[in-house]
């Protein structure tokens, strides 16, 4: 549920002040809020208002931080695997880096792969979609990596331990309960 501070802040002091009582049933946010405004206007607060203030933060401060599952951990290992895999990759095959913009597309492509791993270790629900999204790209270009095979075995099979990694990821992050227990 949102608050709009907007609305509390057209409230007169006593108002706000029935807000941060104890026994009130308002949320937490706007009571938060109700303590900005009364501060704002210049009121003194007593110690065991300060002291509910702080503690009501901290609470707010813990729901907001995002607790990974352990799946999420793990999808991001295999991702991180994975784009280590794709700077061998670029290692085995330096000499088709001969342009400017065949470095470029490699770095922004690794640097993505790294920066899928990292938002899949925070716990980011949707980068689950995205890494759906482009596994699916990834697996249409499936006679790229035949080809590769044929030509160089090396990178062929490089190219197919990534695709199973982040096949692997995919599924991890799938698997994440919608609620988690702590």
């Amino acid at each position: 549920m949102s608050v709009n501070k907007n609305v509390l802040e057209k409230m007169s002091s006593q108002e706000l002040e029935k807000y941060i009582k104890p026994d009130t049933k308002v949320v937490p946010q706007a009571i938060l809020y109700a303590f900005d405004i009364l501060e704002s206007r210049g009121k003194e607060f007593s110690s065991e208002e300060i002291e509910r203030k702080n503690s009501l933060m901290t609470t707010e401060k813990e729901k907001a931080e995002v607790i990974p599952h352990s799946n999420h951990m793990k999808a991001a290992n295999l991702i991180y695997l994975s784009a280590a895999l794709g700077v061998g990759n670029m290692i085995w095959t330096y000499e088709s880096l001969s342009s400017g913009s065949a470095i470029f597309t490699a770095v922004v492509t690794i640097t993505i792969i790294f920066g899928i791993g990292y938002l899949a270790g925070k716990g980011t629900e949707w980068i689950k979609y995205v890494l759906l999204v482009l596994l699916i790209l990834g697996i249409l270009a499936i006679p790229i990596v035949i080809m590769n095979f044929l030509a160089d075995p090396v990178l062929g099979i490089i190219n197919v331990v990534q695709t199973i990694l982040q096949i692997w990821a995919v599924v991890l992050l799938f698997k994440v309960p919608k609620t988690v227990e702590i």
